[in-house]
Order: C-alpha cells, then sequence, then structure tokens
C-alpha cells in the first residue's frame, strides 16, 4: 500500500551541522494496518511521517502508495489520498470559520472551489450527524467557530476534516501529545473508530507507550534513522510497556543518555 524504497536524507548539507538521518531507510505498510512509531528525539519518526506527505525532499530512494511512485509528487497533489493531523490542536481546522464551514471546506478537498450557495439541509443534517458521533456534544455548535472550542474539541473536529474524503493513507502526528490525559484517551478512542470504520491505512508517531501498544498491529521503533525494533499481529499484542520502555531505555543509555 505504502513503500519507501532505499530512502536517503541529509540534513545542513555542506555545514558544520550535516547529518545524515536515513542512508537506505525502508519500510513498507500494508492496507488496512495501523502502525505506531515510538522512538526519542531525533530518531527520525518526523522525518518519515514528512517523507510520506512531500513536505520535505529526499536526496534519494522512491515512496510509492497504491501502486503509485509519488516520488516527485509535491505535498498539495499528495493531500488528496493522504489525511494528516498534526500535533498542535490549532493546525488542521481554520479558527475563524464555525465547524460547519470547515467541515464543507474539507469535504471539498480536491475539487474546485466555485461559488455557490449555502450548505444544503440535506449537507448539514449529514455533517451534524456525522459530528453526533463524536459523542462530545459538538452536534449543537455546528455555528460557534472552531477557535473557541477546547483543544481535545478542535483535534477531534481535526481528525473528522482529514479523514471526510476517501483518503488512502492517515499519518497522524504525535495528535494526543498537547491533549490533557482524559481528553488525549477520548481522542485515541475517536481514533481508532474511525480508522476501522474507514478501513484506512495509518501510521501513529506517539511519545505514548501505551498507545503504541494498546492501538494498531504493527509497532516500530526508530533510532537514529533505523528500525531497530518491529511486533507485527498477536507479537504486538503480548508486548507490555515494560517490555518496550525496557528496549527504549537500553537504546538511551547505548546513546549516553
Amino acid at each position: 500500500m505504502l513503500e519507501l524504497c532505499d530512502i536517503y536524507k541529509t540534513f545542513n548539507r555542506g555545514t558544520v551541522n550535516e547529518q545524515a538521518l536515513f542512508t537506505g531507510f525502508s519500510f513498507k505498510a500494508n492496507k488496512g494496518d495501523f502502525v505506531s512509531v515510538v522512538g526519542s528525539n531525533g530518531s527520525g519518526k518526523t522525518t518519515m511521517l514528512n517523507v510520506i506527505s512531500g513536505s520535505i525532499p529526499i536526496d534519494g530512494g522512491r515512496v510509492t502508495l497504491a501502486g503509485q511512485d509519488i516520488t516527485n509528487l509535491p505535498e498539495y497533489k499528495r493531500a488528496a489520498k493522504i489525511g494528516r493531523v498534526f500535533q498542535d490542536p490549532s493546525v488542521g481546522t481554520i479558527p475563524g470559520m464555525t465547524i460547519l464551514e470547515n467541515m464543507s471546506i474539507a469535504q471539498n478537498k480536491g475539487r474546485p472551489y466555485n461559488l455557490g450557495f449555502a450548505v444544503s439541509k440535506k449537507k448539514y443534517d449529514g455533517f451534524r450527524e456525522t459530528v453526533r458521533e463524536l459523542d462530545l456534544g459538538l452536534e449543537d455548535k455546528m455555528e460557534i467557530p472552531v477557535g473557541l472550542l477546547s483543544g481535545g474539541q478542535r483535534q477531534a473536529i481535526a481528525l473528522l476534516m482529514a479523514t471526510m474524503t476517501p483518503i488512502s493513507f492517515l499519518i497522524l502526528d504525535e495528535h494526543t501529545a498537547a491533549l490533557d490525559p482524559k481528553t488525549a484517551e477520548i481522542i485515541m478512542r475517536i481514533t481508532d473508530r474511525i480508522v476501522k470504520e474507514k478501513k484506512l491505512t495509518a501510521i501513529m508517531v506517539t511519545h505514548n507507550l501505551r498507545y503504541a501498544v494498546a492501538y494498531g498491529n504493527r509497532m516500530l521503533m526508530l533510532n537514529h534513522g533505523n528500525i531497530v525494533l518491529e511486533k507485527n499481529g498477536d507479537e504486538k499484542s503480548a508486548t507490555s510497556v515494560d517490555e518496550l520502555l525496557s528496549v527504549f531505555n537500553s537504546i538511551s543509555i547505548e546513546c549516553g543518555n
């Protein structure tokens, strides 16, 4: 479904701060996979997501999605098939527009923005029902600017917007990191439900080891641009947070931390 093949990426090339992060990195996500990715700062997690989304160029290698080579496809064109939810709840929505307006724009992704009449009642009722499924009481706040919502409510709307149109791949970029523990739990339950109901292929970068263990069918740990741990299926289900933390700590000690 998605494949990173022999990826090379060096930052600050030709300077004293030159850093070769990916040197022949490869990764493949099959259709329907929900992959959790963990690792310390600088391990390559976010760079991996940026390579997939096309927000940074690569020095070598190939990126394919659903059999199509998208290596040279710009980010805005990849966005037609790749949805992304960021760490900051304020990213991914338009604060000055209402929930209804935000959802209308999201549904129109990839289509011409022609002038037309206001949202029809049928479409309004559909948006309201979609929001009702979040179970956050937002179906009665469709006319409220998104900027007035709480961080968790806004992140839930961002998650809906990222998955409103048919996409091939969903990127979750530490999307619960800025939320309080209770709200993060709610967002994770919503995320899991949406991924399963829409049968999405998804990759989630997280610093929460418990979420990495509890959600998805695959788990990776990155270190300096390399996959140092991979668990799939039943093997992942049998992995404990303590076991994952032990591996994480042993790598930190080896790195002198």
